[in-house]
């Protein structure tokens, strides 16, 4: 009765719910966890088993049928998901404490951080953080190891919240799934930041504007953002 009530129709044909591998006992009963599914009903690849972080079935393309690509995937995923969560948080953080935007950061002539001017150009600024991050990137990759490549821990765990057992508010799985998910999030809003110079102006100049007059400041306007319109 209760497969029955959590069973989901979908196009007039009953579809069972998609159960975890993994099962929990209370010493008397044991417990099959439903897995998170992007679209209820929709069958699961096989090959996505919830054992990785953020992992909701989403693959419709079965860009990951292949182990080896779906671990690549995994790690670009996420070491996108931080840059991105670093880029989203510098460029609010910079206009909303007045020391201009990445606008017209990117152009100025005289660069500065945090308001303190830099003896450099935007050319030489650039070119060391080509420079650098083609190092990071080269020693990260002497890692053959897939899950220390994207979780090296040591160093980069400098707190030790890694380290918590699983009834930890900070186990690493809920950590993982916490990084995981705002990584996606940041980088939609990277995304939309890039969208909004179409606009001429900031994103928070942008979001003051929307808030002040919502029915006639939006994406509608936007001929660029909605060139059908």
């Amino acid at each position: 009765m209760a497969a029955a009530m959590l069973s989901s129709t979908f196009l007039g044909k009953a579809v069972a719910p998609v159960r975890s591998q993994r099962q929990v006992s209370n010493g008397s009963v044991t417990v099959m966890a439903l897995q998170p599914n992007w679209c209820p009903g929709r069958p699961r690849p096989a090959y996505l088993d919830g054992s990785i972080a953020g992992d909701y079935g989403f693959d419709p393309a079965q860009l990951g049928k292949d182990p080896a690509s779906l671990v690549r995937f995994q790690e670009a995923e996420l070491i996108h998901g931080r840059w991105a969560m670093l880029g989203a948080a510098g460029v609010i953080a910079v206009e909303a404490g007045g020391y201009g935007d990445w606008l017209s950061a990117i152009s100025a002539s005289q660069q500065t951080y945090l308001g303190t001017p830099v003896p450099f150009g935007p050319a030489i600024v650039g070119g060391v953080v080509v420079v650098a991050m083609t190092f990071v990137e080269a020693k990260r990759n002497e890692q053959t190891d897939p899950v220390k490549r994207c979780y090296p821990g040591g160093n980069f765990d400098p707190f030790g919240l890694a380290k918590g057992g699983k009834n930890d508010p900070l186990d690493i799985n809920t950590l993982k799934l916490k990084e995981i998910k705002n990584g996606r999030v940041a980088m939609l809003a990277m995304l939309g930041f890039f969208a909004q110079t179409s606009t001429g102006t900031t994103p928070l100049a942008n979001l003051a504007a929307h808030v002040s007059d919502p029915w006639h400041i939006n994406v509608s306007i936007n001929a660029e953002a909605i060139p059908f319109l």
